[in-house]
């Protein structure tokens, strides 16, 4: 009987021996499946990250264009403000000494020497035949 229980007894430490390396091989596969999971979700995560890296880029630099552009439109406009005030002045500054100029603003007319006639400055002056 004593030889029974000693069978029995070393069949159970082989069944639990067997079960513990059964587990511990189906947890080392599970952490081995997580690890390669974890990887691809690392890898997908660096692609992204890149990805989203050359977006960020790509909207700086467009923002910076526009800043440029604008900047150039600020630029241009003050610019044409100042060439305006330019001629004006100039436009002003010829009516100031042109002997020919009487009056200021619209109403000015323009005297013809040759034959004493006043004209509105803003018509064309008359065609002079030689």
């Amino acid at each position: 009987m004593t030889v029974v229980i000693v069978v029995i007894a070393v069949v159970v430490i082989i069944a639990l021996i067997a079960m513990f390396m059964s587990n511990s091989r189906k947890q080392a596969q599970k952490r081995e499946d997580q690890r390669v999971v974890a990887a691809e979700h690392r890898q997908e995560a660096d692609f992204a990250r890149v990805g989203a890296e050359k977006e960020e880029a790509a909207a700086e630099e467009q923002a910076a264009a526009a800043r440029r552009q604008a900047a150039e439109a600020e630029e241009r406009a003050q610019l044409a403000h100042q060439t305006r005030a330019e001629a004006d002045a100039h436009e002003e500054h010829a009516r100031e000494i042109d002997p020919d100029v009487n009056g200021r603003g619209d109403d000015r007319t323009l005297v013809d020497h040759d034959t004493d006639e006043e004209r509105p400055a803003t018509e064309e002056p008359p065609r002079r035949t030689v």
